[in-house]
């Protein structure tokens, strides 16, 4: 599981040098930039438009893997609430009987 990441590169590289396809411009094509979509569109739509458009690049990441599963600590942290959740009814038990033996 470690190296899916590097096994999923080199087979999509290795797809790639397979494509024949070479993309070409059409003689009658546009260049259109975001701003000339959103410039037609009025009150909310524009707003949203212009509120999302990118402005430059990021040095962010696209996303953050989550830490790997661990079934020590999830078996650990299972445990943990299930004792948590016995000692919490215990608790209630107690102060019924409490309240029980006070008012007889």
């Amino acid at each position: 599981m470690d190296h899916v990441y590097d096994y999923m590169f080199h087979v999509l590289s290795d797809y790639a040098k397979l494509l024949r396809y070479k993309p070409t411009i059409l003689e009658r094509a546009l260049e259109i930039c975001s701003e000339t979509l959103a410039c037609p569109r009025v009150g909310v739509h524009k707003t949203f438009m212009m509120e999302s458009m990118v402005k430059g690049p990021t040095d962010v990441s696209s996303c953050n893997m989550p830490p790997s599963y661990d079934h020590a600590l999830a078996f650990q942290a299972l445990f943990e609430r299930k004792a948590n959740a016995v000692c919490q009814v215990e608790l209630w038990e107690k102060k019924y009987w409490e309240n029980q033996t006070k008012n007889n």
